[in-house]
């Protein structure tokens, strides 16, 4: 069995922690190691969708297509695609521009907890099948499939320190933890939804037992209200359990407590949208995904912040660092220096597929001097140039690239949808849409706290310095 290496800033607690748990073993990345495919209603659209489920190289993630529409455009399952629930409410949805897929989160949980890093999920339609309103058909799905270990560590976050979110009587807490852990309180106006309480150490067998046959719920006075909104479209008494002012509906309880169970189930989906495997105690009462999301999305900035909590193999040591580059390594990348370098780290890098990039915006940048001094905001352009740095170490991190540079042919669909102001950081997201020889396609996002700020399509060429 390998050593492993905790990364953490405290040498002397990683020790004693390890010497309490013995020898960790070594966690690596996994796929599946067939396709699988599955057929179903959405639950919210009505629509008949097939999904397709198929093994992926590392560092793949999980990556959904939409191979109903031209080009078969992929959107992967990340924090960084989350449509707001206010334009999708009731569910989980990625997307960008008119490309979205829903209610994914019972299928994420799954992937999540079976231990699934890297996973392509073709679909031919907007939303995934509900199937019984759990997560138990995706566990008989995965079980089909098998899984296959990816000699590649796996990424884990390791929670450090109190991290929390709260909105009126709704809140979520996560503190530090060796282990996955979720203690849940459900508490609702009505007789059968009243103070349900649910804490487990998070595994596969936990999920399989306790977490995964909990399914989706809907007050009956809620139902009609649902529809009238163009929701519930695809929802029977099968696939959702509707809750009466005397009892449930036309259906029985898998669990006395099956409605906190499915909360369960939809938190590990959500926070699986941070792109890691969680090391930490959650702590929620009365979250649904509104509030989910947006401790997801407190996570991720956290995560950037702190860059500390993967476990890695010495082995392995080298190529995780390759996929993360500070401003040294940039400027061996990059011909530009200050003022016009605009990147101050490359936090992921995934050869010929993407890379995201951070800047860090302050009041001493150069140009908020003469750009609304009165009102600082960083020019549009300066945005879209930045993503085109990031785009730009891409390409030109590949060892036969080094000593050229990378010109840009064209900028297309540019958007800016909110102003970057000084105290904010840019999460830089550009991913290959075409790949030649010495011309490359992309496609850029600037994220600042989750929400998307400016996106555009980038073509560069590579020429000799």
């Amino acid at each position: 069995m390998p050593q492993i290496v905790i990364v953490d800033e405290d040498e002397e607690k990683v020790s004693s922690w390890s010497k309490r748990n013995g020898l960790l073993a070594m966690e690596k990345q996994q796929t599946i190691k067939k396709s699988v495919t599955a057929e179903g209603i959405g639950i919210h659209t009505g629509g008949k969708v097939r999904l397709c489920l198929k093994p992926a190289p590392p560092n793949t993630g999980v990556v959904f297509v939409r191979v109903d529409l031209p080009g078969h455009p992929k959107v992967p399952a990340n924090v960084n695609y989350v449509i707001d629930l206010t334009r999708r409410p009731r569910r989980t949805s990625v997307g960008f521009g008119e490309i979205e897929i829903h209610t994914i989160e019972h299928l994420m949980a799954t992937l999540s907890c079976l231990g699934i890093d890297n996973v392509i999920i073709e679909s031919n339609g907007s939303e995934l099948p509900g199937l019984d309103g759990s997560a138990l058909p995706f566990v008989d799905l995965i079980k089909k499939a098998g899984t296959e270990e990816q000699d590649v560590p796996r990424k884990v976050f390791q929670v450090k320190e109190a991290i929390w979110i709260r909105e009126d009587d709704a809140y979520i807490v996560v503190i530090p933890d060796e282990e996955f852990r979720i203690s849940y309180t459900l508490s609702y106006d009505h007789p059968l939804l009243r103070s349900q309480f649910f804490s487990h150490i998070i595994n596969e067998e936990s999920f399989q037992k306790e977490v995964a046959p909990g399914r989706t719920f809907c007050l009956q006075r809620e139902a009609e209200e649902l529809r009238s909104q163009g929701l519930g479209k695809g929802a029977n008494y099968e696939n959702t359990i509707v809750v009466g002012e005397r009892g449930i509906i036309e259906n029985k309880l898998r669990f006395p407590d099956e409605f906190v169970r499915h909360k369960v189930l939809d938190l590990i989906g959500d926070v699986y949208l941070l792109g890691y495997q969680i090391r930490g105690h959650v702590i929620a009462v009365r979250s649904g995904h509104q509030l989910n999301i947006k401790l997801l999305q407190r996570l991720h900035i956290y995560r950037e912040r702190i860059g500390l909590g993967a476990i890695i193999s010495p082995s392995q040591e080298r190529v995780a660092q390759q996929s993360e580059l500070d401003i040294h390594a940039i400027q061996k990348i990059l011909p530009h220096r200050p003022p016009f370098l605009l990147i101050d780290k490359i936090i992921e890098l995934v050869e010929d597929t993407r890379a995201v990039g951070i800047k860090n915006v302050t009041i001493n940048d150069n140009f908020f001097v003469g750009h609304f001094p009165s009102r600082p905001v960083m020019p549009g352009v300066l945005i879209i140039e930045a993503m085109a740095q990031v785009g730009g170490v891409l390409m030109l991190s590949k060892p036969e690239n080094h000593g050229k540079v990378a010109y840009f042919m064209s900028i297309d669909h540019v958007k800016f949808r909110k102003p970057v102001v000084p105290g904010d950081q840019l999460i830089l997201e550009v991913e290959v849409v075409k790949l030649r020889t010495k011309t490359g396609q992309m496609r850029g996002r600037a994220f600042v706290d989750g929400k998307l700020v400016s996106e555009s399509e980038l073509m560069f060429s590579i020429a000799d310095a």
